[in-house]
């Protein structure tokens, strides 16, 4: 399975973009809107040069609470994982747990076309071990 097919499976194909320059209270705002953990910072809503994710808020908030007024390139990730729509599921899944993150924006030449989340990556998983099953029952019952 590739990052594509999982991509065409999600009820949605929106990724959600801040510029960097808005506010990290705006982020805020975008997070619960969508009823997302994450944002890609993207200036022209194609290019990702950040992602930015509700970890990141509570994180730097603890720190300083004067961070909502601040802009969102502050507190963003800028060394962004991405994957391309031919990766392999199981590849993505490696990275995601090696390197700790629960995002991964899917580009192609450059420009952002999705997102994936680790609950993306274990509902294709659980998809695909359903299907295996489903395969094997019936095999099991034509003999």
């Amino acid at each position: 399975m590739r990052i594509n097919d999982v991509l065409t499976s999600k009820p949605s194909h929106e990724v959600v973009t801040i510029s960097p320059d808005a506010t990290v209270r705006e982020l805020l705002g975008l997070l619960a809107e969508h009823n997302v953990g994450a944002v890609v910072v993207s200036g022209d809503g194609q290019t990702v040069e950040g992602i930015v994710s509700e970890r990141d808020v509570v994180r730097r908030l603890h720190e300083d609470e004067s961070v909502l007024d601040g802009a969102v390139s502050v507190i963003m990730t800028s060394d962004v994982a991405t994957c391309e729509p031919t990766t392999p599921v199981d590849d993505l899944r490696v990275m995601m747990t090696e390197r700790r993150i629960r995002h991964v924006p899917v580009v192609t030449d450059g420009r952002l076309i999705g997102i994936i989340s680790i609950g993306d990556v274990v509902k294709s998983s659980i998809d695909q071990l359903q299907f295996e099953r489903d395969q094997l029952d019936s095999y099991v019952h034509q003999t």
